[in-house]
């Protein structure tokens, strides 16, 4: 069944080094459209679900691509506008082995992050869900203005709400932001929340008293006291033997005490692990908006973080069959 989710955050381009070189050691590099939410409407299109993007981009040739990026995969791009401003950028240089990958953030004064006003009761007319990250109150307090507003005029529409948490501390602090407070308003309209120990301490001020899976239950136990909205809460688990190899797992948790977690898969060769905690959040998406079981979701959504793996760029590029077929371990023959 198809069902409109609306997805609210900057665009970005992502202009990569090539192959594993650090950052201009040869004059060259790739570009991708990129963004968090833009991540998860585009893994939600190509699933088939009604997806559309609430952004705002600079009215010139690189605003005008990546919409058309977005568009191009099945995105609802018609509350994207154009404003006054820069395109929001972000630089990689992939790791290897032991040396980790590196971002470098250029994205002040972008088009975006000067954008506070949005028609939130316009913009959500139709809408089963609202998605949203903790990248976009980060920005600044325009934009953390922005999502609160959107989360609230959700919860008046009975939209429910899904938030990733993305704890990005640098981009707090650039702008003395209280991120305690904004993220705990929130968090208190949401119905899913991506996140684990580490977010739940950050907004609620707590400490773990264990580590790993553990951790993540006394969190959610915590999320669930402090929220009354709040009904499901879901995390992946990722061990970094080396930047090439990870074991990757999930969990999620229902606010009546339900516990679930997916199976254990090790990635080994990645080609790319930007965007994977969005392809997650979009499967598991997914799974609630087909009906699905918790944990038929809770795999689907860890079936498609695994294949984000695989694909080069921000965007998952797998379907809902790439995902079932990986899930059932249909195994690694050629389709023909």
């Amino acid at each position: 069944m198809k069902r409109r989710v609306v997805c609210f955050g900057e665009l970005l381009l992502r202009l990569s080094a090539p192959g594993r070189e650090r950052l201009l050691q040869t004059p060259g590099l790739e570009v991708h459209v990129g963004g968090a939410e833009a991540n998860v409407a585009v893994s939600l299109a190509r699933f088939g679900h009604e997806a559309a993007m609430v952004s705002t981009v600079p009215g010139n040739a690189l605003g005008e691509a990546a919409v058309g990026e977005l568009r191009r995969h099945g995105v609802d791009t018609g509350h994207v506008r154009a404003g006054a401003g820069r395109m929001g950028l972000y630089f990689l240089s992939h790791g290897a082995l032991h040396r980790p990958s590196e971002v470098l953030y250029d994205r002040a004064d972008s088009a975006f992050g000067r954008s506070a006003d949005y028609d939130w009761e316009r913009l959500l007319e139709g809408a089963h869900w609202l998605h949203l990250s903790g990248v976009t109150p980060a920005l600044g307090e325009a934009t953390a203005q922005a999502t609160l507003a959107a989360t609230r005029a959700a919860r008046r529409r009975g939209v429910m709400v899904s938030f990733d948490g993305n704890f990005r501390r640098k981009l707090w602090q650039a702008w003395d932001g209280d991120a305690a407070t904004l993220l705990r308003q929130i968090f208190a309209e949401c119905d899913l929340l991506f996140a684990d120990h580490r977010d739940i301490a950050v907004v609620l001020g707590t400490h773990a008293g264990s580590e790993g899976e553990a951790a993540v239950a006394e969190a959610a136990a915590q999320a669930f006291s402090a929220f009354p909205h709040l009904r499901w809460l879901a995390s992946t688990l990722r061990t970094q033997h080396s930047v090439d190899w990870h074991s990757l797992s999930a969990l999620m948790f229902g606010r009546g005490g339900e516990r679930y977690r997916g199976p254990d898969y090790e990635l080994r060769a990645i080609v790319d692990r930007i965007g994977t905690g969005d392809a997650f959040a979009a499967g598991v998406l997914h799974g609630l908006l087909s009906e699905m079981e918790p944990l038929g979701g809770l795999r689907f959504g860890l079936g498609a973080a695994c294949l984000k793996h695989s694909l080069p760029g921000d965007f998952n590029l797998s379907t809902r069959e790439d995902v079932e077929a990986f899930v059932a371990e249909a195994g690694f023959h050629v389709r023909r």
